[in-house]
């Protein structure tokens, strides 16, 4: 705790197993001059009993067995000022793509997420339909998903012969133990007439030129017997 006033210091502690966790909050050396302080833990409005380590360090201890015991928990310090931190608890993030994978209508997209540090008891795809999560399974579906694990680490999900309707959002979800984490990932699939609209567009502007220079030489010619 630096001891800035009416801030707080925020820390993200990653926790994917069951395990004891000690928080502590230690008051800066040039803020020890500072007394009757008044010390509080919360989780939410839920107060939590906490241990004086030092004269400027407070602790408490967690056993996190599951995911309910994850979240924000804050230790509060008043006196002539108010310093405060927030630790985070949370289950491993998952890397997505942040930017949308383009594909093209009768190719195949490859969607890839990974968990980095942190290795999953399981991984499950999504599509998201409207307002539904529906779940992906390769097996059943042969000829259009393929589902694999480079590593335990790393998921694939291959999407084969695209068609419009495969356009949108996907998830993947990682399972721990102490919960689930998802990606976020989304597929854009392009008409094959896309890319040919320039092509064409070039085409028509060459067609029309000849076609006036063809006319224009004819109606020289014309003018020329007419003389």
């Amino acid at each position: 705790l630096l001891g800035v006033s009416g801030t707080s210091m925020e820390k993200n502690i990653t926790l994917d197993s069951a395990t004891i966790i000690e928080l502590s909050c230690r008051l800066d050396n040039k803020y020890s001059h500072l007394k009757s302080l008044q010390v509080t833990w919360k989780r939410g409005n839920e107060t939590i009993r906490h241990i004086d380590k030092t004269e400027n360090s407070w602790s408490i201890q967690l056993k996190i067995l599951d995911s309910s015991k994850l979240g924000n928990y804050r230790c509060i310090l008043k006196g002539e000022e108010e310093i405060s931190a927030i630790f985070y608890l949370q289950v491993p993030k998952i890397e997505g793509k942040e930017k949308p994978i383009v594909s093209y209508e009768g190719d195949s997209a490859i969607m890839i997420c990974k968990s980095f540090g942190y290795t999953p008891i399981a991984w499950t795809w999504y599509k998201i339909n409207g307002s539904e999560q529906i779940a992906i399974n390769d097996s059943l579906v042969a000829d259009k998903y393929v589902i694999n694990s480079v590593s335990a680490n790393v998921t694939h999900l291959k999407i084969l012969k695209l068609t419009k309707e495969d356009d949108g959002v996907y998830w993947c979800e990682a399972a721990f133990e102490l919960g689930r984490s998802k990606g976020n990932l989304k597929l854009k699939v392009l008409s094959l007439m896309v890319p040919l609209k320039p092509f064409l567009a070039i085409v028509a502007e060459v067609v029309i030129l000849v076609t006036i220079v063809f006319l224009y030489e004819m109606y020289s010619k014309k003018k020329e017997k007419c003389a």
